[in-house]
């Protein structure tokens, strides 16, 4: 589908409607595509392995991408302008629920996942979490950067529920998960969990595909009325690196290992692999606020400090 659509940029063109339509076709393309991986040899099934891995890997950073977007545009809509004298309510409610969530849920983590104080590893993993939020907190709030609470609360329970996420994806091994035994019923609870969270992720998915303005270097281009409303071949390249993602999942980043029965995304590489997204979302966002000033600077000491003569 990426490469039937690549470069579609009106809606009368022919590719439009093989993007929209054709069902009956792409569906029998869609049965041969899941029957065709019996017969291929396995040495190509592991080296898609790998590629799925890396599209995983990009597909998580394009979502990082998409939420950065996101927290931009709520901050310009409920947060008001550093010079304004609007009071911005619902952006300060906003921020108050999501700084809540967020250290509520720092201190359901300590209680589900460190039972004991030699859980030395999930210790420095909540703990490096919460001092994170509180670094993205501070920033925002200085006055060289006057970003507001509404982008950093927002940031920071997304960091909280990916940390959870982290945790929850440890081996069900040894004294830190005492408190997460799994029931007589952990069959249909995981199938149940797993569903939820394939629904959030299509919806992800899907936000991110059509989101294309995200990842445009200008955004001065004129919207015509016979453009196509988003990019296809982001679109679907999205979707083919979402779908790797789902792949990943399944098999818990191990290429080489065996997954364990209804162990859907448990195992050491699943979790460092969230605990990486994690710190790398923070970074991000604390260079998106810092990067301003940090530039501003720089471009100071090249050009050398000009002083403001006054007007008379």
């Amino acid at each position: 589908m990426f490469a039937t659509t690549f470069g579609t940029r009106k809606l009368h063109e022919a590719r439009n409607s093989w993007h929209s339509g054709c069902w009956i076709l792409k569906s029998l393309v869609y049965v041969l595509s899941i029957g065709i991986p019996f017969i291929i040899p396995n040495i190509f099934i592991q080296l898609y392995g790998e590629i799925a891995r890396l599209g995983a890997g990009i597909f998580l950073l394009l979502q990082l991408i998409s939420m950065l977007h996101f927290i931009s545009w709520c901050n310009k809509r409920w947060m008001p302008d550093p010079g304004s004298n609007q009071c911005g309510l619902f952006g300060l409610f906003l921020s108050t629920i999501c700084y809540i969530a967020s250290f509520s849920g720092i201190g359901v983590l300590y209680f589900l996942y460190v039972p004991n104080s030699s859980c030395a590893f999930n210790i420095f993993t909540i703990t490096w979490t919460a001092i994170l939020v509180k670094i993205m907190m501070a920033l925002s709030l200085h006055s060289k950067v006057n970003e507001g609470l509404l982008s950093s609360g927002i940031m920071s329970a997304y960091i909280v529920f990916i940390c959870w996420s982290a945790l929850h994806s440890e081996p069900q091994t040894g004294k830190c998960h005492s408190h997460m035994k799994i029931a007589k019923d952990g069959d249909w609870a995981t199938i149940v969990s797993f569903i939820i969270a394939i629904c959030s992720i299509v919806m992800a998915t899907f936000s991110t595909g059509i989101d294309t303005k995200s990842f445009q270097f200008r955004n001065d281009e004129v919207q015509l009325e016979d453009d196509t409303p988003y990019s296809y071949e982001i679109f679907h390249i999205v979707f083919a690196m979402g779908a790797m993602y789902f792949a990943m999942l399944f098999i818990s980043w191990e290429l080489n290992h065996p997954t364990r029965k209804w162990s859907i995304d448990v195992g050491w590489a699943s979790t460092w692999v969230k605990i990486i997204n994690e710190w790398f979302a923070a970074s991000i966002y604390i260079w998106r606020l810092i990067s301003p000033i940090v530039l501003r600077n720089q471009f100071v000491n090249d050009e050398g400090f000009v002083p403001h003569r006054p007007t008379v």
